[in-house]
């Protein structure tokens, strides 16, 4: 298969347009549940003009700015003509989940899900089983710790998602960016400068002049609520074991919406799929 054959056109692509808001990404994002919106400048020529791509990451990282321009991402662009396994290797080396389609104007876009999708419908072969391709490396938190506390720890080590686990060490939930960009909201205010009063004597203070006084500027920050992990993590949770086929952990991601699936040895956490995991099967 081509790029071409599982990407999403551009017609269908929901996409930021410059100049625009933070605001409207993230409605985007909490809307339809994206990982990064697209932001094109519209032309008077032919198709709009591909900038950059803004991600959940961004948007919390940089809680107060407002410029798009200042929050997009330069990432690896592909082509229609793009073998998919190609474009698999791009997304795990970059470690990016979605490739803009870009052939002078904007195309369309090609996501992990959209390759998880071929593989789950079997139009890709992706031979192996999970245990081939997952990870005993697995990112956790305690069900019990602060929202805030969770998300940082997700930054921290630069992963979309966290097992939780109970005071016996038992898996008990998922949670993912997803289930934190829901929640969050964007607070505006303000924050003093303070007092500022020059040194009399100083030779770089101006005569007669004996306080600026203050000064107020705003500000805006991304709120997450602090109720505990278990309010906000999914409790029903996909599980696999190391013999699970790579298509059908592929089925199941696409069925149940989520990007990893624990692996467990009877009821026991041993590891994780991602679903970037899997395409490493499309070029190895």
């Amino acid at each position: 298969m081509n790029v071409a054959d599982a990407m999403t056109p551009r017609e269908d692509v929901v996409t930021a347009e410059l100049p625009g808001t933070r605001s409207d990404v993230l409605e985007y994002l909490q809307e339809r549940s994206f990982s990064a919106v697209p932001v094109v400048k519209p032309t008077d020529d032919n198709g709009p003009e591909y900038r950059g791509l803004i991600s959940r990451e961004e948007l919390i990282e940089q809680p107060n700015e407002d410029q798009l321009v200042m929050l997009m991402d330069d990432v690896a662009t592909t082509t229609r003509e793009t073998s998919l396994e190609d474009v698999a290797r791009t997304m795990v080396e970059e470690n990016a989940r979605r490739v803009p389609v870009v052939d002078g104007d904007f195309e369309g876009i090609i996501t992990v899900t959209d390759v998880i999708h071929a593989i789950a419908t079997g139009d890709q072969d992706a031979e192996g089983t999970v245990g081939d391709y997952g990870s005993t490396n697995v990112n956790t938190t305690y069900e019990g710790a602060p929202l805030p506390v969770a998300e940082r720890g997700l930054s921290y080590a630069n992963v979309p998602y966290t097992v939780a686990l109970s005071e016996d060490g038992e898996m008990t939930g998922v949670l993912t960016e997803v289930d934190i960009i829901d929640v969050a909201r964007i607070v505006e205010g303000e924050e003093s400068t303070g007092d500022n009063f020059p040194d009399q004597d100083s030779q770089w203070s101006w005569e007669g002049i004996k306080g600026v006084g203050s000064r107020y500027l705003p500000t805006r920050d991304i709120e997450i609520p602090n109720g505990p992990v278990s309010e906000f993590m999914t409790d029903d949770v996909v599980t696999a074991s190391a013999e699970t086929s790579l298509q059908d952990a592929a089925q199941d991601m696409i069925s149940n919406d989520i990007e990893q699936i624990p692996m467990v040895t009877g009821e026991q956490l041993v590891g994780i799929v991602r679903d970037i995991d899997i395409l490493e099967a499309l070029y190895e």
